[in-house]
């Protein structure tokens, strides 16, 4: 893995050892932020499920004002801060180590202008709650125009909507997919 332009561009990637992981390819990372390239600078971006934080890390060298990472496992938060620290990366983020449902109930401050979010894969009730927060209870976490970026397999079929968010793009490349959401 490595990162795919910005600030960073080209330098490597770790991932964490296993199975258990799945980082997102450099190829839908890069489609991803083609899509999504003019709302990164200067936001602020929500990286759950962060695994070795490739997205949230793509986001920095792509100029958002800040990343928080959102994290449990402790091989995957080892990664992450072992590539924060290999990109000499000291500030403009922060990791909280809970679980992402805590996370979105819990009361923060600024909204976020971009969330990014993919769960494990066989975990298709992580997918429905972490939704279904974002459309309700954690709308709050969510800045005026934000969007809501889930990957999943490409076989497994996300609702069109969950509570206030709807999607507005379904994106497929190889076996994977990225579901595009808004605040309706």
């Amino acid at each position: 893995m490595r990162i795919i332009a910005g600030k960073y561009r080209s330098r490597r990637l770790a991932a964490p050892p296993g199975m258990s992981t799945r980082p997102t390819s450099d190829r839908l990372r890069e489609t991803l932020f083609n899509v999504i390239a003019s709302r990164v600078a200067g936001a602020s971006f929500l990286d759950l499920y962060a695994g070795s934080g490739a997205v949230g890390l793509e986001a920095l060298s792509r100029g958002a004002r800040s990343v928080t990472f959102v994290e449990r496992a402790q091989p995957a938060l080892k990664t992450l801060r072992a590539n924060l620290s290999a990109l000499g990366i000291a500030q403009g983020f922060q990791i909280d180590t809970g679980a992402v449902g805590r996370f979105l109930r819990s009361e923060r401050g600024d909204p976020f202008g971009v969330v990014f979010l993919d769960p494990p894969y066989d975990d298709s009730r992580e997918y429905e709650s972490t939704l279904d927060l974002l459309g309700s209870e954690a709308a709050g976490l969510l800045a005026p125009d934000a969007i809501v970026i889930a990957e999943h397999r490409r076989k497994q079929r996300l609702e069109d909507g969950y509570r206030s968010l709807v999607r507005t793009r379904l994106l497929e490349q190889g076996d994977a997919a990225l579901s595009f959401y808004r605040a309706g």
